[in-house]
């Protein structure tokens, strides 16, 4: 029979399962708030970036979900039923065999029993964050807001019982830090599918995982996903059911739609064709709406798209390029941003943390290449950071209240930096090739009249720098006056042809990077 939008509405009142509702939902049109924004490439072309983004050049991240509850790091939920796997032993040892206790055992697990978010955000603040993303839904089908269209896995419904993402709203509010939820719901259709599976050897050999239990299929989707459970898992949208692109629509604008974030992250290109494009159009006219026709969000996404011919990239307009654990060869025309984390994705007790070193070197290079750096602190269980996490955060704080001038609000220079470290990998996933940055590499911002030189390393005795002498190639003119923000009174300085020479005080303002501040005429 065909479903009208009343029966849809109906059946989503409670007058049938879970699934089916889901299923009459995705029967429903595509529609998304009105306004100057239709789904279509060329449309978002006459998108820009808000100000307040291209200022902010740091933010926070909370990915966070009922996969930090046993401790073991990112995709929990898939490899638990990866047989064989460290993360399949440790939960056939911690909580019995996953035909028995799955993911939907481990999702009543998850507490936040101590997440006090006033408290964290208003750190995040100190440290310098200028807005702040909490996780929305993950690969694992779990919403942590009150979804209307995920009845039964949310966290209002289970686990925490607890309205996450307005919680952390609410806290981002207060701080007058901006507010991002970040989306990867798309994937959950084949990262579930292993569900499906069962054990090929041992005394579970041939016993069904919990996914196969229709009961769950509101967890693990319907039955047709185990086609896919026995291929190979590619992160394409090949072999994607129609009806789960639907259902992805639905989850998505339910969540943009109540929350109405400043940015919304979405991990991936843009998905599903004109799904995606019909989200990123309702976003950016719900903002218009309020905002007198002005458009004051940001949506980050990743390139290349997965549908053949789709005339949208981020790269050529219409939204933010997002480098996952990555970095641009140099000046970006437009920004972009860096997420990456100080470890693991969700919290890992066997994980190395980044150094604050590593983290600050990170986000001034970035910067200096019209950058922002989302920074994930992965949560625990309870809701709480780490001793060790702790730590790092406040090395970033004590850093941040030297030198934050020369971070926020500023804008590129005529070069990024000079120095051996200059040349990189450009793309995602490559900050494993980023060499340590010293004294002899250089990056530069600026603001007004203001260029700020970091030197990433203490120098010794002095610090030259070759780009700021009157006949050099990028020449910036006659400098005024030269500061050593955090230093309490004057440095000597000299200009001539061949570079700017600052002597360095007996001690350092900071650990870490040093900011030059020349001041020009």
């Amino acid at each position: 029979m065909k479903i009208t939008r009343r029966h849809a509405v109906a059946l989503l009142a409670g007058s049938m399962p879970a699934v089916s509702a889901r299923r009459a939902a995705a029967q429903t049109a595509l529609e998304i708030a009105p306004g100057p924004f239709q789904p279509s490439g060329e449309s978002f072309r006459q998108y820009q970036c808000p100000d307040w983004f291209r200022d902010a050049k740091f933010g926070i991240w909370a990915h966070w979900g009922p996969q930090c509850v046993p401790a073991h790091g990112d995709w929990y939920a898939n490899r638990m039923y990866d047989e064989g796997t460290r993360i399949y032993k440790s939960h056939l040892e911690e909580y019995g065999h996953p035909s028995k206790f799955g993911y939907k055992d481990i999702v009543k697990l998850w507490k936040a029993d101590k997440l006090d978010t006033d408290s964290l955000l208003a750190m995040y603040k100190k440290a310098g964050a200028r807005y702040f993303m909490c996780m929305g839904v993950h690969h694992d089908n779990f919403d942590l807001w009150n979804s209307k269209y995920q009845p039964r896995w949310n966290a209002v419904a289970t686990g925490p019982r607890k309205d996450i993402v307005g919680l952390f709203q609410k806290s981002a509010q207060k701080q007058g830090l901006r507010f991002g939820v970040s989306d990867h719901l798309w994937f959950s259709y084949k990262f579930l599918a292993i569900s499906k599976r069962s054990d090929k050897e041992g005394p579970f050999k041939g016993v069904p995982y919990d996914g196969n239990d229709p009961q769950y299929e509101d967890l693990y989707h319907d039955r047709e996903a185990a086609k896919l459970a026995y291929e190979k898992l590619t992160v394409s949208e090949i072999g994607i059911d129609e009806d789960w692109k639907q259902q992805y629509f639905h989850r998505i604008k339910d969540m943009l739609t109540q929350y109405q974030p400043d940015l919304w992250y979405t991990d991936g290109p843009l998905s599903f064709g004109k799904v995606g494009l019909s989200l990123l159009a309702h976003h950016y006219n719900m903002s218009a709406a309020k905002h007198g026709g002005k458009v004051d969000v940001v949506y980050t996404g990743k390139n290349p798209p997965f549908a053949a011919g789709l005339d949208y990239t981020c790269d050529a307009g219409g939204c933010v390029l997002d480098l996952e654990r990555g970095v641009a060869s140099g000046i970006m025309p437009d920004p972009w941003q860096t997420d990456t984390c100080i470890g693991g994705w969700f919290y890992d007790t066997n994980v190395t943390y980044k150094t604050p070193k590593i983290v600050l070197d990170m986000l001034v290079d970035i910067v200096s290449r019209n950058g922002n750096l989302m920074l994930n602190f992965p949560l625990q269980n309870s809701g709480e950071l780490d001793a060790a996490e702790l730590k790092i955060l406040s090395e970033i704080t004590a850093w941040m209240a030297v030198n934050s001038e020369a971070i926020h609000g500023t804008r590129p220079w005529k070069i990024f930096g000079t120095g051996p470290s200059t040349q990189v990998s450009a793309g995602p996933m490559n900050e494993r090739n980023r060499k340590p940055l010293t004294a002899d590499d250089v990056r530069f911002t600026a603001k007004g009249k203001s260029l700020y030189a970091f030197v990433m390393g203490w120098p010794e005795k002095e610090a030259v720098l070759t780009p700021l002498g009157l006949s050099s190639p990028q020449a910036p003119g006659k400098i005024v006056n030269v500061e050593l923000l955090g230093h309490q009174g004057r440095v000597p300085w000299q200009q001539d042809a061949s570079g700017l020479r600052v002597q360095m005080p007996v001690e350092k303002p900071c650990d870490y990077a040093i900011a030059l501040k020349a001041t020009l005429a």
